[in-house]
């Protein structure tokens, strides 16, 4: 299977990747869940919400294209449920600032190991509009952040019965990644996302203590992150570019937690093997960017300074002069500009509406072009 030429990844100004589902695609989700339309249906509505699209992540000048998404509820359970030893039920929920994110309860039901998994297919869908100087992307949940979901309090008793140790665990998540990234790569993947709110979620106040109640220290969980994602890297691909979204929760335009990034960039910053960076640095949630002085020299890094969970368009100016106040840590010809994280995260999606959506990324390419001259 062949893939375009692309120009660079990330670009200049570049996305997450997941967008607003229309209501077209969230009707026909409705009454599929109903009985009322059959699997082609739903099937044949989503196909086409891809198709357009893409059509406008075309026309607004964007080089790596997504599926929004589209494809699942949940930016990081979906995926997981792909692999056979994982299984879910209705009824589960994350307190988020503000607001409780409902998600299903996601929970091990034997030893994780890969199989043939349904976002390939979904990938082959996107990759037919590919085309010279234009790419596919795929976004995933990090190893990390798989990991982590059965470290969760309410899982981990019953993920000790199954693996003893956490270094049991990371292996067979490294396994069945790894095995994920060959089936990607067989499909004609180029350009993987790992999304991670592990990091953003250890920063906070609460991550000592939270993982305390289950008998583990902050520090060697953190280790245990890098490790996961590292190992599930090994030998991947020469010509897949593999890139990480950092994030501290985005969920109907609500946060999960707070912090700089200063108390793990030895860990990602410096140490991950991944080739860029996107960054989530909308407010003051966020800290300085003094942390980006640890990031190693062979990354890129995409700095998300503009707002998915607002309407409001950010002053042009404030932008650009915080684009060079990062360029103090790292040199203007590695950084890249993007919104801070997907506009829909969840199916529910953030509190703006379509236009808004598509503002905020040629606000986001206004700025690039002025900053890059590119």
């Amino acid at each position: 299977m062949s893939t375009p030429n692309i120009t660079t990844v990330p670009q200049r100004a570049d996305h997450v990747g997941s967008y607003l589902r229309p209501a077209a695609l969230k009707e026909a989700r409705k009454l599929f869940a109903e009985g009322k339309i059959t699997s082609q249906q739903l099937e044949d509505v989503k196909h086409e919400a891809i198709r357009q699209l893409v059509k406008r992540q075309k026309e607004a000048g964007l080089r790596i294209i997504s599926d929004g998404e589209f494809n699942r509820t949940y930016w990081h359970l979906d995926f997981m449920w792909g692999f056979e030893g994982v299984g879910h039920s209705k009824g589960g929920g994350v307190p988020f600032h503000g607001e409780t994110a409902a998600l299903d309860n996601t929970f091990l039901t034997g030893r994780i190991k890969a199989k043939p998994h349904p976002f390939i297919k979904d990938f082959k869908f996107l990759k037919q509009f590919e085309e010279d100087g234009i790419s596919a992307k795929l976004t995933v949940p990090s190893p990390a952040q798989f990991f982590q979901q059965f470290l969760l309090p309410q899982n981990f008793l019953s993920t000790r019965k199954l693996y003893p140790t956490n270094e049991a665990l990371i292996d067979d998540v490294a396994a069945a990644y790894q095995d994920f990234i060959r089936q990607f790569h067989a499909a004609g993947g180029r350009i993987l996302q790992f999304d991670d709110c592990t990091w953003g979620a250890v920063v906070g106040d609460a991550a000592e203590h939270r993982y305390k109640a289950v008998g583990l220290a902050l520090d060697t969980i953190k280790e245990q992150l890098l490790t996961v994602n590292n190992k599930a890297l090994e030998g991947r691909p020469k010509d897949l570019t593999v890139t990480t979204h950092i994030c501290r929760g985005n969920y109907h335009s609500t946060y999960f937690t707070s912090g700089p990034y200063d108390s793990v960039a030895d860990y990602v910053f410096a140490r991950e093997n991944v080739d860029a960076l996107y960054l989530e640095y909308d407010d003051e949630r966020s800290g300085s960017f003094e942390a980006l002085a640890k990031v190693s020299k062979d990354k890129k890094v995409v700095l998300g300074l503009i707002t998915t969970k607002t309407p409001q368009l950010e002053n042009r100016k404030a932008i650009i002069a915080r684009i060079h106040e990062a360029a103090k840590y790292i040199p203007l010809e590695r950084l890249y500009l993007s919104p801070q994280c997907g506009f829909a995260s969840c199916e529910i999606g953030n509190k703006l509406t379509e236009d808004e959506q598509w503002a905020k990324i040629a606000h986001v390419n206004d700025i690039a072009r002025e900053v890059w001259k590119e």
